[in-house]
């Protein structure tokens, strides 16, 4: 993901991969802003502060550390749904979370995997009292044994990311104030960064605990132009996997309408948050207000983000249950299970895995488990003896 630094703040730029751009980047879509050298005699001319600020050419990706991995072929439907699991690392029961240079990472070993789940019955409150032995946990139809487990406040790494395109204009004093409530209500050890969105995503904060300085960047708002949302969520889902210190991280989401100036599509967008070890995404819809076709579309997409990855998504009916839903997210994100597994299918298969998870205990009545519906395997690279089966599905 490419970092700009423009005056008025650091600007998320999303620089596809690079067979998304061949197959997915029109021609001329976009136009360059880039000026060309000026020679040595126009030195002061250049720093004059009036002058249009030069910008990078966007065809070349100068991100400092490398995209994703292109996507993994799929899995042969003939590839044995059982297969004996890699020794790797053990996880020790209650002690999921493994450190690397200080900063948590999802695999431990390429075949450990880790589930962030929200347990709600069936008045859909929280259920906050379950061990380990509740859950059981399927990996693309075959049972997992469940090895580490977790239920503790643990601090998040979070983005929030709020709308800022022409129609937000009267809806920002509320948004605002909403965010900040999350905060308030957030482990106090959460670091937050803040992207203000339009046809841009605009970095207005870093990562952060100081309150008041993301509230500042909150404030930061010019409301204007269209909504590339999807861009926005994949560029932001490269600044926590750059920059999050914290294992688990989440993404919130608030917009009044259907995006619709993004180069990335709503699958390219989740695929991208799902390949970078996949932050939970939490979205708000302030539809209420908005052309029926475009909210049907708006609420498709904010559904599917969400439930791709483990969050929730939110439409409320005016702006003044916006501040409850973000105590509410707080209180979720606080309040969430931790559980570890080894995936009985080895990474070197690559692949997408489907993940399906049931709690079960007794006088809690139908439990329903909201966690990510899977994640994509990314093979070890040269790996030993592989078959064309392994490399070639």
């Amino acid at each position: 993901m490419l970092l700009m630094v423009s005056s008025r703040s650091r600007t998320l730029l999303l620089v596809p991969l690079a067979a998304f751009f061949v197959a997915f980047v029109l021609p001329g879509r976009y136009a360059h802003s880039q000026t060309a050298p000026a020679p040595a005699s126009s030195a002061a001319a250049m720093q004059d502060p009036t002058r249009p600020e030069m910008q990078p050419n966007l065809d070349v990706d100068r991100d400092p550390i490398p995209s994703p991995d292109p996507e993994p072929p799929p899995v042969a439907s003939n590839v044995p749904a059982n297969l004996p699991g890699n020794p790797g690392t053990s996880t020790t029961p209650g002690e999921p979370l493994k450190q690397q240079n200080g900063m948590y990472v999802l695999h431990a070993n390429v075949d450990e995997v880790l589930l962030d789940c929200t347990v709600l019955n069936e008045k859909g409150e929280s259920v906050n009292d379950l061990g380990q032995g509740a859950f059981r946990v399927w990996e693309d139809g075959t049972p997992q044994t469940v090895n580490g487990f977790l239920h503790q406040d643990l601090p998040v790494s979070m983005g929030i990311l709020v709308d800022n395109s022409g129609s937000m204009r009267d809806k920002r004093a509320a948004v605002n104030a909403a965010a900040m409530e999350l905060l308030r209500a957030s482990n106090p050890k959460d670091a937050a960064f803040v992207v203000n969105f339009s046809d841009r995503a605009y970095l207005d904060q870093g990562f952060t605990t100081d309150r008041v300085a993301l509230d500042r960047s909150l404030s930061r708002s010019d409301s204007r132009g269209t909504t590339a949302m999807y861009d926005a969520v994949a560029a932001s889902a490269d600044e926590l996997s750059q920059h999050a210190k914290e294992r688990k991280q989440v993404l919130l989401i608030i917009t009044d309408g259907a995006d619709n100036a993004s180069r990335l599509t709503l699958q390219q967008a989740i695929r991208r948050v799902q390949n970078l070890g996949g932050p939970v995404v939490y979205t708000i819809g302030l539809l209420f207000d908005s052309d029926k076709d475009e909210a049907a579309q708006a609420r498709d997409a904010l559904e599917r983000l969400s439930r791709e990855t483990g969050g929730f998504a939110y439409f409320p009916r005016s702006l003044d249950e916006v501040n409850g839903i973000a105590a509410e997210i707080a209180r979720d994100i606080r309040n969430q299970y931790t559980i570890a597994y080894r995936s009985t299918r080895p990474s070197s298969l690559g692949g997408y895995r489907v993940v399906h998870v049931e709690a079960i205990a007794p006088g809690h009545g139908k439990l329903t488990v909201i966690t990510r519906h899977g994640y994509y395997a990314n093979p070890k690279p040269q790996q030993p003896a592989q078959t064309a089966e392994d490399t070639h599905p």
